[in-house]
């Protein structure tokens, strides 16, 4: 059997996505190794999954949490400081990987879409590898607006003009990821990248998405070996280091910001506001990223229960809808439990994630600066009409149908065991 990588960031829904995947390889006999700073260890729950820890003389102890502090607050400032970050963590992947890959005798990669230095260095040492987009995908095409970016679809001239300047406006802010790819790609005697883009660095032979056609938006030039499979899971139930509580025994409202997200207090402070506008009862969970005092406060102006983790596919199968920031992985969530979403996009492909539940009626989209009284008019729509419901029932079976791990174990093995394009199945 074989010995595969994997080259992802070192954050936790793109870990949780691939140690999915990586179970179901090992399931089946091969051997699998994360290659990422020595922090990002902890990140992963299954003892069988290898760790080999790389980069330690730039990222050493205290890098992690100092990235996602950084992730956390990715506006303004925030914004430039992440992708430094992003790049510097790029600069020591291509720097590391070839030494670590070698001496792990590694067969082929399995590689983050978001990591571009994966890419790269597979080339470089002529080593099969496999995409992922773990968040929606970074495959670009005419008239498609950037996942980043918080466009509603559509094709007429004016919105097409929007979609390419946003683009150009993007790729001059990645400026210094561009510039570690571009270095890179020459010191491993590569072809030039065109703009030497993240885009550039996808696999040729086979790439697999957590974001399922019904979801997106209409896509017509993605490349014959791209393979929409659903979400990468676990069947287990997740881990949870604190039991979710008694869910109220009203219909109620829950909230989460997400794992990085989670801090914000005053964004949480005004859904428990609208929820008590509505009377209706809110439970909050924080990632672990409040106090005690502010957990206490929240209580105080509505919210009905306040923690720092629960088993959120169980409280979605209760809950009467969802404010969330539109993680992707969040959103997948309410898809399979039919829980209607009030979308608060934060950061990074959220926007688009947002803009996707809006386009197919899934839920609502709000700004994150909204009143607490324009919060309370969206979840009173959201709550009142169920066709958020019907049409979210609609999609649960094609996301049902995609496959998830399962089926992205298959292609993984097709690609790198035969390295050659694995291509789409027939309809």
């Amino acid at each position: 059997m074989s010995h595969f990588g994997v080259i992802a960031p070192p954050l936790h829904s793109h870990v949780k996505a691939f140690e999915a995947l990586a179970v179901r390889l090992i399931e089946r006999g091969h051997r699998v190794t994360f290659f990422q700073q020595g922090e990002a260890r902890a990140l992963l729950d299954d003892p069988r999954i290898g760790f080999y820890a790389i980069g330690q003389q730039s990222h050493g102890e205290g890098t992690l949490a100092k990235l996602n502090a950084t992730l956390a607050h990715p506006s303004g400032f925030g914004l430039i400081g992440t992708i430094r970050a992003l790049a510097t963590t790029t600069d020591m992947l291509c720097r590391t990987l070839p030494a670590a890959l070698d001496a792990q005798q590694v067969d082929g990669l399995l590689v983050d879409q978001m990591e571009p230095a994966g890419g790269l260095v597979a080339e470089a040492l002529a080593l099969p590898f496999v995409s992922v987009a773990c968040a929606l995908p970074i495959n670009r095409e005419p008239g498609m607006p950037l996942p980043v970016m918080p466009f509603a679809y559509a094709d007429d001239a004016q919105s097409l003009k929007k979609y390419a300047v946003s683009e150009r406006i993007h790729d001059r802010l990645m400026a210094a990821q561009r510039r570690v790819i571009a270095r890179w790609a020459q010191a491993f005697g590569l072809p030039a990248r065109a703009h030497a883009h993240a885009h550039a660095c996808l696999s040729p032979l086979a790439q697999i998405s957590q974001t399922i056609p019904a979801f997106d938006f209409p896509r017509r030039a993605l490349p014959t070996h791209f393979h929409a499979v659903g979400p990468l899971r676990l069947p287990a139930a997740p881990i949870v280091k604190t039991l979710t509580p008694s869910l109220p025994e009203e219909p109620f409202v829950f909230a989460s910001l997400g794992t990085l997200q989670g801090h914000r207090v005053r964004l949480f402070a005004k859904i428990a506001h609208a929820c008590r506008r509505l009377d209706t009862p809110l439970l909050v969970a924080h990632c672990h990223r409040l106090s005690p005092a502010q957990a206490a406060r929240l209580e105080a102006i509505g919210a009905t229960t306040v923690v720092g983790g629960v088993d959120q596919p169980r409280v979605l199968r209760q809950a009467q809808a969802v404010v969330t920031h539109a993680g992707l992985n969040t959103v997948v969530d309410a898809i399979e439990s039919a829980t209607p979403m009030l979308a608060l996009p934060l950061a990074f492909d959220q926007p688009g994630v947002a803009a996707r539940v809006a386009h197919h009626g899934l839920g609502r989209r709000a700004s994150r600066f909204a009143s607490h009284r324009a919060l309370a008019a969206h979840l009173e729509r959201l709550l009142g009409d169920p066709g958020y419901r019907q049409r979210l029932a609609r999609m649960q079976a094609a996301l049902a149908q995609a496959g998830g791990a399962e089926r992205a174990a298959n292609i993984v093995e097709r690609a790198l065991g035969q390295n050659r394009p694995v291509e789409q199945e027939a309809a």
